[in-house]
């Protein structure tokens, strides 16, 4: 009771629950999940919601049918990090999708891991996926095996198996550190169709230079939805794309309103400014 009264009053009690001071991230964060939720319910009834064409996910499908028609493999890599990072998760997202693919198509799937969680996740997303087509009969949970947690060794492992197997289809994705250059100038020599994708800024360079096609940033991060189609991802894609927007807008009116100031030394306009940034701070 003592909560509630000290809330209707707007005594100092309040402070102890809510930062008023940080008012506007409430704001903001009821917006993000608005829009979020609209798309995802808009998608839900039915309603076709569109995003971009991504050339390298467009490319995915062709890679697994180019490898069928060989008899080859298809070599998945999730990244050389945890799963507690995000684009490890990321990079399971886009490999279930992938191992629908090789599940129609009945080409061989092989993913190398370095970590044991991401070996029993990958596992379970792999069975799904080929239980999602009927094709229980074709999965074996070998194709998801760990090799070692210690970086080059790990490299040493997945460039042997490259050079012994030559798989048609190569696929990185998920987080890279010093690998990067190593595992796509490998797969570039031994002729195979190479998707990579990764957020990780200092890698880019490399898979865009020796890879066919790369997936650059977020768009790491939007595959999954990509290549399934899931209602719902598509639905929070489009919410998260709203965000975005409005960060945008907010960059523009903010810039116009400082260069005013500047210009100017209006008191007014420097009162709005000093307004829209104590809006859209993070931290102020």
């Amino acid at each position: 009771m003592s909560l509630f009264l000290s809330v209707l009053t707007l005594s100092p009690l309040n402070y102890e629950y809510f930062a008023f001071d940080k008012i506007n991230l409430f704001v903001i964060l009821i917006l993000l999940v608005t829009a979020i939720l609209f798309f995802v319910l808009k998608a839900r009834r039915g309603k076709t919601l569109s995003i971009r064409k991504i050339a390298g996910l467009e490319a995915v499908e062709e890679a697994v049918g180019r490898a069928t028609e060989m008899g080859k493999s298809v070599l998945f890599v999730p990244g050389s990090r945890d799963l507690d990072d995000l684009q490890t998760l990321a990079g399971l997202s886009i490999l279930g999708s992938v191992a629908r693919m090789t599940a129609q198509y009945e080409a061989r799937l092989d993913v190398p891991v370095n970590r044991s969680l991401v070996m029993a996740a990958g596992q379970e997303t792999v069975k799904e996926a080929y239980l999602a087509v009927g094709r229980p009969d074709l999965y074996r949970p070998e194709m998801v095996h760990y090799i070692t947690d210690e970086q080059f060794g790990y490299v040493a492992a997945l460039e042997g198996i490259m050079v012994r197997e030559r798989p048609a289809a190569c696929f990185y994705m998920g987080a890279f550190l010093a690998e990067s250059l190593i595992l796509a100038e490998t797969g570039n020599s031994i002729g195979a169709i190479q998707v990579a994708g990764t957020a990780m800024p200092v890698q880019l360079p490399f898979f865009v230079a020796a890879c066919d096609y790369t997936l650059i940033g977020e768009e790491l991060f939007a595959a999954a939805a990509y290549l399934s189609q899931d209602r719902r991802m598509m639905g929070s894609l489009k919410g998260q794309d709203v965000g975005k927007a409005v960060a945008m807008f907010a960059i523009v009116i903010g810039s116009l309103l400082a260069t005013i100031v500047a210009l100017t030394g209006s008191s007014f306009v420097g009162s709005l400014f000093r307004a829209f940034i104590r809006l859209f701070a993070l931290n102020y």
